[in-house]
């Protein structure tokens, strides 16, 4: 009989060995000598075990730089499935429905209620009430500034008490619905644009703390982008207060061991709220991939969601998106350009380095 070394010994490998239908979903594997990632199932033909690696999910072996299998498995028809009961909760969200439940979503996936809902979290980074939630939200940001009442824009958005809404909606919209409904209109932002290292900078500040930080080439675009997002909302420039603040965030742009410490008006999801909450506790000069952000949350499996949270971010440094990493170390997408996230990280690290100054 054949010997079985420790690392043969792995579980994981005896079910990809076995093809084993029941570990698909609970982690995949990728050869490294074909660049690729297969479901323990899959009916491709089985590599050497020393050219195999394991990952949680398929979202964190492609961020590790492997690609799809063409003979996936069961990945599509799940993918296909979790697409479907996406569409119908939007449906349902858009017709004011009351949300299926979650064995029904289940039962016209063809799939058991657990697996159905594991299968969602992981795509999604949401329950399926979860997600009708953020849509109902999504919802009566579309149809608030058209609506005649806001009573009127919670309801058809499928919210049965206005006091569901109510009580998410300073974290959902970020100011009063009836103020969201005229556009912002009677909210004051402060603003200032300037220049740092990184090229043009925009801070502006709402009654609750930043709201947004861009970096950019162009100013005037920055603007531009504020007046979009604020639209009837009063923009003004800071006085002398403001722009104190304003330069401790450019201060931090410049030499990040200043360390930033200022109310931020956070305006998001739930679980957007999470990941950048994960994100502030990442220390500069450190950094970590869009799965450590992912297990830190509680949500091993939504590593996609993690990557749209920060892909969502409007405020740069404050909010550090730019210490986030691909699980290879690479660099990925960034919100204000990969090489601003390069040049951010390069000064953290080299602040890191740099010894500690005592002063009398």
């Amino acid at each position: 009989m054949q010997d079985m070394s420790p690392v043969d010994a792995d579980p994981r490998w005896a079910a990809v060995l076995a093809r084993d239908r029941g570990a698909d979903g609970r982690f995949v594997y990728a050869v490294r000598t074909t660049g690729v990632w297969c479901h323990p199932s899959s009916p491709s033909r089985r590599p050497r075990r020393d050219n195999v690696e394991f990952f949680d999910t398929p979202a964190a072996a492609e961020a590790a730089g492997y690609r799809p299998s063409r003979r996936r498995g069961p990945e599509a028809a799940h993918a296909a499935r979790i697409a479907a009961a996406c569409r119908r909760l939007d449906a349902c969200v858009r017709a004011g429905e009351a949300v299926p439940p979650l064995a029904d979503l289940a039962r016209e996936a063809d799939l058991s209620s657990a697996h159905f809902h594991r299968l969602f979290k992981a795509a999604t980074g949401l329950t399926p009430s979860g997600w009708a939630r953020a849509q109902r939200a999504g919802r009566v940001r579309e149809v608030l500034p058209r609506s005649g009442r806001v009573a009127d824009a919670v309801y058809d958005a499928g919210f049965g008490a206005s006091s569901r809404f109510y009580a998410q909606a300073g974290q959902a919209l970020g100011m009063a619905p009836a103020d969201f409904r005229a556009g912002g209109r009677g909210q004051t932002i402060r603003f200032a644009v300037g220049q740092c290292a990184l090229g043009a900078i925009l801070v502006a500040e709402s009654a609750r703390g930043l709201c947004a930080i861009a970096l950019g080439d162009d100013a005037e675009a920055l603007l531009r982008q504020l007046q979009d997002r604020f639209g009837q909302a009063r923009l003004i420039g800071g006085d002398a207060a403001f722009e104190r603040r304003v330069a401790r965030v450019i201060g931090f742009v410049e030499q990040p061991s200043l360390g930033l410490e200022l109310p931020l008006d956070l305006r998001g999801t739930a679980f957007q709220q999470r990941v950048w909450q994960a994100l502030r506790q990442v220390p500069a000069g450190s950094t970590v991939s869009y799965a450590d952000i992912a297990r830190r949350i509680g949500q091993p499996r939504a590593v996609r969601a993690v990557a749209q949270a920060c892909a969502a971010n409007q405020l740069a440094v404050a909010i550090p998106c730019h210490r986030v990493v691909r699980s290879d170390g690479a660099l990925s997408g960034y919100r204000w350009g990969i090489d601003r996230k390069a040049a951010l990280l390069l000064r953290e690290r080299a602040a890191a380095r740099e010894p500690a100054t005592v002063r009398c």
